[in-house]
């Protein structure tokens, strides 16, 4: 038997399952009622709302084996034999991050797929991986940002069960599950649930489409609808930890904000559950607030990204100024960062024209800003997609990776990063539709125009060739140049590991001092050097040095207070 139900408060409804429809019940709060006793898993079903004859699919559908345009399946959590009993979770701190992206981690682009690449992950030293969006889209290829279906993985990828296999095959390897989700829009295509109920607020939108419903008449109902889909992966896919995109498009109002009640709800799951659950927001507000605890007076999450490591990072070794890189680049910005977590703090942001951020109290832990010199938004929302490899030489790719890896954050690689892919990462759409797919394909050109882009140079995102030319290379792996990148990743995670300077989330205790084209950051008993220059430097580490642990290039030598580093090199060094 199974019980369907429905939100939907402005509404009548009426189930269509098993070749008949069917009057469900009104019951208390706008919710709709029934029980088929032979309707069991494995059944299709839709609504149909008004007396209309267009059925939908259910909002809150677990099984979209038809799309996103077909009807909703009854999906049995408790069926999946799982094998993760004794799975205790990952926690953040002291972790490493690794994003990828279902669709283009393989050739066959499934979880299943990816399952067979996890010891890659576990070899280099990854704790948690870090999906982007799963959830059923339109079309046959999506980074997952389109996304229609709040509760169902996509069938393209493998379905519920497909996920589920990849989470148990992680735990059975030791690391955790990060989902990233949307809850700040609707994909263009195959999302219905606006048609229910007021999903949408009756004005006001983001760069992405109308925006959702927090703080107006039946928003919590909408709130509800959203904190579920977040339990619902935390909980019956033992997921570790949810990636929130976009929350400064989450426009809410209310006095108790969507993200913090949110916080209140998993604290609780995780404490039934007895194993950590994170919450890591995507943010363009540097304000802190997200990651102080609720008692101090925020939000309460775990943990938010943090873009301006990235573009510091970026424009020193890039040289890039560009849009919003034209206040970084300098050396005592990436100073700035290292020791304060964010650059712009209430300081003037050229590329906005007016102030930004809020300071960030030293006290929060280091841990709590995932950092990175890559991810699918700085990589894919270029014109061409290009990587760092293909900008950076691999001296500077090496100095890159060592003050990431070494840094005070949690880092983060994006797939293919750690042995310097040579496949571009681009925007990539299948959007069946024809309307949808001109204006996509036409957008993106146009905003790279703006930037002095020629339309013939920007990769047509509805073209499959754009979608398979992202696609990573395992091949590569064995190759000079990318095989020594990626056992300097194994070294740096390891050393990582191996150091608790390098673990220590204590701001505080983090001191960066620099020269021309040079920078050192102390960490305690380590100090990680880096020479940007062309050239070798004598670096001054301002204390008697002892061995040295880690080098990117041969020729580091450790000489009394300093080190001696060859060209575009660093080095980790033990003081005695």
């Amino acid at each position: 038997m199974t019980v369907f139900e429905v939100w939907a408060p402005e509404r009548t409804v009426r189930l269509r399952v098993g070749g008949a429809d069917r009057d469900m019940a009104r019951g208390d709060g706008g919710w709709w009622r029934l029980e088929v006793p032979e309707a069991g898993p494995g059944a299709d079903y839709a609504y149909l709302l008004d007396g209309q004859d267009g059925a939908l699919p259910d909002p809150r559908s677990r099984w979209q084996p038809a799309g996103v345009h077909g009807p909703s399946r009854v999906y049995d959590h408790a069926a999946f034999a799982w094998t993760d009993a004794g799975w205790t979770g990952r926690q953040l701190p002291g972790s490493v991050l690794y994003e990828l992206h279902v669709g283009t981690f393989t050739a066959q682009g499934t979880f299943d797929a990816a399952i067979a690449r996890l010891d890659h992950l576990v070899d280099l030293g990854v704790d948690l991986v870090q999906l982007l969006p799963v959830n059923a889209f339109n079309g046959d290829r999506n980074w997952g940002y389109d996304g229609a279906c709040w509760y169902a993985p996509h069938e393209g990828y493998g379905g519920p069960d497909g996920l589920k296999r990849f989470v148990d095959a992680c735990h059975g390897r030791g690391l955790g599950v990060v989902l990233d989700v949307v809850y700040n829009h609707f994909g263009p295509s195959g999302a219905y649930a606006p048609a229910f109920a007021p999903y949408l607020a009756a004005s006001g939108s983001n760069p992405w489409g109308a925006a959702v419903n927090l703080d107006g008449p039946r928003s919590d109902g909408v709130r509800r609808y959203i904190i579920d889909s977040a339990l619902a992966w935390l909980r019956d896919y033992h997921v570790d930890g949810l990636r929130l995109d976009a929350v400064h498009a989450l426009v809410d109002h209310t006095a108790t904000h969507l993200l913090e009640e949110l916080a209140v709800e998993v604290a609780a799951l995780s404490a039934h559950l007895r194993r950590p659950l994170t919450l890591i927001a995507e943010s363009d507000l540097n304000d802190p607030r997200l990651i102080t605890p609720r008692e101090a007076g925020g939000y309460g999450l775990q943990a938010q990204w943090d873009d301006d490591v990235h573009h510091a990072l970026h424009a020193l070794l890039t040289g890039e100024r560009q849009g919003y890189y034209g206040d970084f680049g300098s050396l005592e910005c990436l100073r700035t960062v290292l020791e304060g977590g964010f650059f712009h703090a209430g300081t003037w942001s050229s590329f906005r024209e007016r102030r930004h951020g809020r300071p960030v109290d030293r006290r929060i832990p280091g841990h709590r800003f995932v950092a990175y010199l890559q991810n699918h938004d700085q990589i894919g929302n270029r014109a061409t997609g290009d990587r760092l490899s293909a900008i950076l030489s691999p001296g500077l790719l090496k100095v890159g990776a060592t003050l990431l890896l070494t840094g005070p954050f949690t880092p983060m690689l994006f797939m293919g990063e750690e042995w310097a892919a040579g496949t571009p990462w681009q925007f990539f759409t299948g959007h069946p539709e024809t309307d949808l797919a001109d204006a996509v394909r036409r957008g993106r050109r146009r905003e790279f125009a703006a930037h002095g882009w020629a339309e013939a140079d920007v990769p047509d995102p509805q073209d499959p060739a754009t979608f398979a030319r992202s696609t990573l290379d395992w091949s590569e792996l064995d190759k000079p140049g990318h095989a020594e990148l990626l056992d300097l990743h194994r070294r740096l995670i390891a050393l990582r590991r191996e150091r608790a300077e390098l673990t220590d989330p204590d701001l505080s205790k983090v001191s960066v001092w620099h020269g021309e084209d040079f920078v050192v950051v102390r960490r305690g008993r380590c100090a990680i050097a880096a020479n940007l220059a062309a050239r070798a430097q004598a670096v001054d580490l301002r204390a008697p040095v002892g061995a040295v642990l880690l080098a990117t290039e041969p020729g580091v030598a450790a000489r009394d207070d300093g080190v001696e580093l060859p060209p575009e090199s660093a080095a980790v060094i033990e003081y005695r």
